[in-house]
């Protein structure tokens, strides 16, 4: 039997949006094989926004239009960030169950 270990894969960047410097953090999650990312960013007030990127042809892509500006402005480097962490990425691990021998 073989079958695939993951770890989670968290990460931080920061970029500046509208004059102030942002802290985007990012979460993996894979759910019945589907890869997304829930990115959450703080805005001005103090409030938590929370949206999704899934993967969409050639890259990752915000998936709730219901953002501000600032956020959506943005998703060229949201997107970049996540293929960076993507490609180097080691965290996988193969456990292949030896089998058994009979004599």
């Amino acid at each position: 039997m073989n079958f695939e270990l993951r770890r989670n894969l968290q990460f931080t960047k920061l970029i500046k949006a509208e004059g102030r410097l942002r802290e985007f953090n990012f979460t993996r999650h894979t759910v019945l094989g589907d890869t997304f990312f829930t990115v959450d960013v703080v805005d001005d007030r103090g409030n938590r926004i929370i949206f999704r990127m899934q993967r969409s042809g050639n890259g990752w892509s915000i998936t709730n239009p219901d953002l501000p500006d600032w956020v959506l402005h943005n998703e060229p480097f949201l997107q970049q960030f996540i293929e960076e962490e993507m490609s180097t990425d080691d965290r996988v691990h193969r456990v292949v169950e030896p089998e058994s021998q009979t004599s």
